[in-house]
This record gives structure tokens, sequence and C-alpha cells, in this order.
């Protein structure tokens, strides 16, 4: 073979390299990820989505893309944030809350989608059934909402004492009203009254926990939100520098110096809607992927706040807790 036909076959072979790479990296499939709060908070969670895809053989940077979208607590980003995916083509979207997943099925109702909830899904509208979810949205619930009643409840039993309860409620999630019927008819049955306080910034945190002294609060429920789970540093500071019995729904709050958390495990339910999108991108439609919900509850007490506060913690909380820190 003469010299310059080598080079030439040689410098094919040097375009056709990167050729078929470029060919390979648009055969990648890119998924979207949206989120209402910020990435640094949620990381151990965003970590078990991605297990949870690697589980069905998806490796985020080798056989699959992720486009993360974040509204950093600011709701009102997300409309903007689901158009953008939607537009980019994405084959999926992961979406968390429930405000999130509204916004997210009226910008599509082709691409695949998997939510992570805290609501009802069949009652917010977004599947048929739990069963049979029937359109282009599957994925996890975990009721958050419905269980502030049982949370109030072991509220009173750590502190029979109180009548009034505040409760702090994110107005820009579309499930607090809800959360709040709820809630009050839990009250209504203990003979408590409920003030609802509500915040969506970091400094209607703060105005709420002011005004606790005056309302003369006997104890506080922080309801689920993905803002609040973002400044829980903040949530639980305050309600330790107002000395107010306080529940929260992670126990992640307790971690940081809460009183009790209630709620299940959260990095579960990402590692499932994970596996979901694993799912998903092998073939399966989400009509015909049933709507999971967790099968563990998490209690978790820490005794060092209790014992600040002046709370003697009831044996019957120390029996069914997870955890308990000392």
């Amino acid at each position: 073979m003469r010299r310059r036909d080598v080079i030439a076959q040689l410098g094919g072979v040097a375009v056709g390299w990167p050729l078929a790479a470029r060919a390979q990296q648009r055969a990648m499939p890119v998924i979207g990820f949206l989120h209402p709060g910020s990435p640094g908070a949620f990381a151990p969670f965003t970590a078990a989505f991605r297990q949870g895809l690697g589980e069905a053989g998806y490796v985020e940077g080798q056989n699959v893309a992720i486009e993360y979208r974040w509204a950093e607590g600011h709701y009102d980003r997300l409309p903007a944030l689901a158009a953008d995916l939607v537009g980019r083509k994405v084959v999926l979207i992961a979406i968390i809350g429930e405000a999130t997943t509204r916004l997210a099925e009226s910008a599509s109702s082709t691409i695949p989608m998997i939510f992570f909830t805290g609501g009802d899904p069949v009652g917010d509208g977004f599947v048929a059934s739990l069963a049979r979810p029937g359109g282009n949205l599957t994925g996890v619930t975990v009721f958050g909402g419905k269980l502030n009643p049982k949370r109030l409840e072991l509220l009173s039993e750590l502190v029979p004492q109180a009548r009034l309860i505040a409760v702090l409620a994110n107005p820009n999630n579309t499930d607090v009203e809800g959360v709040s019927r709820d809630l009050r008819e839990a009250a209504r049955a203990k003979g408590a009254q409920l003030d609802m306080l509500k915040a969506g910034s970091a400094a209607e945190i703060d105005a709420a926990f002011a005004t606790l002294a005056q309302r003369q609060a006997d104890a506080f429920i922080v309801t689920s939100d993905a803002f609040f789970f973002s400044r829980r540093e903040q949530i639980v500071a305050l309600a330790a520098r107002r000395s107010i019995p306080t529940i929260y729904y992670r126990r992640e709050f307790v971690a940081a110096g809460g009183l009790i958390g209630y709620g299940p495990s959260y990095a579960a339910g990402y590692g499932q809607i994970g596996a979901y999108a694993g799912k998903i991108l092998k073939g399966a439609k989400p009509a015909d992927l049933p709507v999971q919900q967790p099968d563990k509850f998490e209690l978790v007490i820490n005794l060092k706040t209790a014992k600040a506060l002046g709370l003697t913690v009831p044996q019957s909380i120390l029996a069914g807790a997870d955890e308990v820190i000392e």
C-alpha cells in the first residue's frame, strides 16, 4: 500500500472518531430534575435519586445526563424552570413537591414524569388511581399532610398542657389549605386551638416566631415544605431561642437540635423515583407503574433538647422511637 493511501486512511479514522463520539453523546438520554429547594440542602437526597438510577444500570455522565433545575425556595420560578426542561426535550422529568408537580404537569402532557409528593396524587388530580396512574405521571407519595394529625397527637402527648398550638406553613405550597383543615379537625378533637402562621421567606420565618410570645402559643408544628427544610438551622435556632416545644416532619431537624420529628424516610423516596426513572428509560410507561408509598415512618426524639425545655419524655414515645438523640 502506498504511503499516501495509508495517511488518507489514518486521517479518515481520526475524523471518524470525533464524529462517532459526538453521535454517542447525542444518543445519551437526558432527564430533567425539577426541585423547589436548593442543591446544597438536598444533596443527600439527589445522591439517593442517582443511586436509584444506578440500580437500574444508569450512571450520570456515562449513559445518562441529568439537567437540574432548582427554584432555591422561590416557587414563582418554577413555571419558567419547568418550561425550560420541556423546551430542551428531556426524555423524562423527576419532580419534587405538589406545587412543582402541578406546574410540570401543566407544561407537558406527553413527557413522562415521576413525582415525589407529600400530597394526595389522586385527590390532586395527578393520577387516576394509585394502582393504575393512567397518564404520563407516576411516582411516590408520602401523604405528608395526612401525617400532621399524628404529629399533633405526639406533640400533645409530649406537652399535655398545650392549649394553643401554632403551625408554620408556607402559603406558596399548594397543599396548605388541606394541611390547615386536617390540623384544625385534629386540634378540635384534642380540645386545643390552632394558630396558623405563614412564611414564604427567611424574614417571614423570623416574623412568625416573633409573634409566638405575643400569642402565647404552648407548642409549635412545622409543616412539610422544601423551603423550610433548606432553612432548618434557622427554624431550629428560633425554636430554641423562644423555648417552644416543636415537632418537625424530618429527622434532619431533630439532628440539628430540634425536639421531635415524625415522618417517612425521604432518602428512600428519592431512591424510589430514581429507580422508576430507570424503568422508564428502559421502556416502561408511567401509566403502568403504580404510585408507591412508604412502608416505614421514623420517630426521632432529642433528649438534650427536651431537657433544655424542661420536658419529661413519656415512656410511650421513647418506646416507639426509632432514634433517640442524647
